[in-house]
């Protein structure tokens, strides 16, 4: 019998829960990054496809779960308005993709001790 050759990989999705309320997760990570890139929830929204109320949604409930607010909106005036991340934002960003690399790194080193 012959073997074929196959390479296994691990596939995870991974997100941080509070009070039973997701704080953070790939998506929502995606929309913040978005976010401080446009400078604009409505317009991060549109380049993911989303409508702008499943967007306010998916922050709004982060907010909610965080300790501190993850965006900022701003009234408009001459510049207009618009939404940017704040610290904390970008901090549970830096530190949710370091927890999700470090998590498939670890999963990668489970498969290669186990023979499949």
């Amino acid at each position: 019998m012959t073997q074929r050759n196959f390479v296994l990989k691990i596939k995870s999705k991974i997100w941080i829960e509070t009070n039973d309320r997701i704080l953070i997760s790939e998506g929502r990570v995606q929309l913040l990054k978005l976010i401080e890139e446009t400078g604009s929830l409505n317009k991060a929204a549109k380049v993911m496809n989303l409508s702008y109320q499943k967007a306010w949604k998916l922050v709004d409930t982060s907010n909610k779960a965080a300790k501190s607010p993850l965006i900022e909106t701003q009234v408009g005036g001459n510049k207009g308005g618009g939404t940017v991340l704040t610290p904390y934002g970008k901090s549970l960003i830096d530190s949710f993709e370091a927890i999700n690399v470090a998590c498939w790194e670890f999963l990668d080193e489970q498969l290669k001790k186990h023979s499949l």
